[in-house]
């Protein structure tokens, strides 16, 4: 399943299971959005980010962590 930026829930999952020991309450947008795009199921263009998105999957991670 190839991973877009729209996919903000499925993004969250699989960066909680990449980073476990990460609280995403404390990772920079920078950082994130590199991980994000390291993630072996994205698929999308980098530049499509944006800080609403990253906020959304930081929202969605911080609820998975908890």
């Amino acid at each position: 399943m190839a991973l877009k930026w729209i996919d903000t829930q499925d993004i969250a999952i699989e960066l909680y299971e990449k980073f476990p020991d990460v609280d995403p309450q404390y990772v920079n947008f920078p950082d994130m959005h590199q991980w994000v795009c390291e993630l072996e199921d994205f698929d999308d263009d980098p530049q499509h980010s944006g800080e609403k998105i990253l906020e959304s999957i930081q929202a969605h991670w911080i609820d998975e962590a908890s």
